[in-house]
């Protein structure tokens, strides 16, 4: 069984290692330079401030995460071996319950994570040509559908 929790300072390893995890399995559009740019941001400046919510197992072990800024889903990653398992329609859940509005920008060229979103009532509110570090990949702004259900398979 998954239970959510707050994020601990000693999950921050485990949390890395579910970023980098989900990002080699998802992200084939990033260069090996950009994962490097990034991973030295969510190691160095994003990891050790922010309030992160965890998916974590039987054992208390981290399997996913989620941050959160008001009602924008900062990010949302789940281990690469546990992809399909229901544990990030669980944390949208968990997010829904402070945050019925919401609302999350996600990398166009992932295709997986636009699926997953619309999957779970999202649809697209706009489009930037540019990531926001200034990188060459689109991202979709998109919202959380008015009335959405969400049923996660957890």
């Amino acid at each position: 069984m998954t239970t959510i929790r707050k994020a601990r300072s000693d999950d921050r390893d485990a949390l890395f290692a579910i970023w980098e995890s989900a990002v080699r399995a998802t992200h084939h559009f990033l260069s090996e330079e950009d994962c490097q740019f990034f991973a030295a941001m969510v190691c160095d400046e994003y990891l050790p401030t922010a309030c992160l919510w965890c998916a974590v197992d039987a054992d208390d072990r981290p399997i996913g995460f989620l941050g959160m800024t008001g009602n924008r889903i900062d990010t949302l990653f789940v281990a690469a071996n546990n992809h399909g398992a229901g544990i990030g329609s669980a944390l949208i859940v968990h997010a829904r319950r402070d945050a019925p509005h919401l609302l999350v920008d996600v990398n166009e060229q992932n295709e997986g994570a636009v699926a997953f979103y619309r999957h779970m009532g999202f649809r697209p509110v706009g489009r930037s040509p540019l990531d926001d570090s200034g990188r060459p990949y689109p991202i979709l702004h998109m919202a959380l559908q008015e009335g959405a259900e969400l049923h996660p398979r957890l």
